[in-house]
């Protein structure tokens, strides 16, 4: 079986976070309907609310690929995650309100959020082993 450096892996997950990211946060603008669709009733300004979400979503993206502001990003998508998370809960409180989307979906985003969540702060921390060049 392939084994790959820590190192190796771990910029590979950043460019997967990043460009998943960078993705999802210009989809808010290319196709708001959909986040529309899924936001809670209780929360105000729908619209402007993707727009800063899919905003914050592109920048954490692009964050997390530079070394100087990588950590402040991670903890940016951190955050994020954590302010989207009532939506998902929501959703999965109220899933006849979606039915369009399937339940599996709906309850699986639950644990992902989480997922998510251990993978920007994981991926964006720095690496204890490094030699910090500017010493």
């Amino acid at each position: 079986m392939l084994e790959l450096p820590a190192s190796l892996a771990k910029k590979i997950c950043l460019i997967v976070l990043a460009g998943g990211y960078i993705f999802a946060g210009l989809n808010h603008f290319l196709d708001p309907g959909f986040y529309l669709a899924i936001m809670p009733p209780y929360l105000p300004a729908h619209l402007q609310l993707i727009y800063v979400s899919g905003f914050f979503e592109i920048m954490g993206g692009l964050g997390v690929l530079s070394p100087r502001v990588r950590s402040q990003a991670g903890w940016g998508l951190v955050f994020l995650l954590v302010a989207v998370f009532p939506a998902n809960l929501h959703m999965a409180i109220y899933p006849e309100q979606f039915p369009d989307i399937p339940n599996a979906l709906i309850y699986g985003r639950l644990p992902l959020q989480l997922l998510l969540i251990a993978w920007a702060y994981w991926a964006t921390r720095p690496d204890p082993m490094a030699t910090d060049s500017r010493s």
